[in-house]
């Protein structure tokens, strides 16, 4: 629990002090879309099929922190610092580079306790590798259509 409250506080600590790009209605519109999309995807992947889980398998109220204050703040600085209009090239590293950072924290939140809280059932950090490009690809289209439903596109 130790690392989940610390990684909360510096995530949200930094995606909100360096914040250059996304209006509050850009916020708030990428952290309701995150939280439901980390709520559903994880209904399945935890609850049905075991795949993995945040300290316990189930339903877990200790859980609500890490669903609904760690990645909302991680898609903003995805969304902050992204090089909207440059090369294919750089975007694609941007990608490689916010995958490899995904992972390695997924990897130091397997931690034990009291630092570590995320737990593997059958899902490996491979599994992740491949899922994680398609999240943020996810998140990238979400924000435009939203750019683009407030005119600014």
């Amino acid at each position: 629990m130790i690392g989940l409250v610390i990684a909360i506080i510096i995530y949200n600590f930094i995606a909100f002090k360096t914040n250059k790009r996304l209006t509050k209605n850009q916020i708030l519109h990428i952290w309701l879309f995150t939280i439901a999309l980390q709520g559903i995807v994880d209904l399945y992947i935890d609850c049905k099929y075991s795949a993995y889980w945040y300290f316990e398998k189930g339903v877990d109220w200790t859980s609500l922190p890490a669903l609904t204050l760690l990645i909302p703040p991680v898609n903003m600085m995805f969304l902050n610092w992204y090089p909207f209009g440059s090369p294919l090239r750089k975007r694609v590293m941007y990608y490689f580079y916010w995958v490899l950072f995904m992972l390695i924290y997924e990897m130091i939140a397997m931690l034990p306790e009291p630092w570590g809280y995320f737990h593997y059932g059958w899902w490996s950090i491979w599994h992740s590798a491949f899922v994680d490009p398609f999240l943020l690809m996810l998140v990238s289209k979400f924000y435009k259509w939203v750019r683009k439903l407030e005119g600014m596109n």
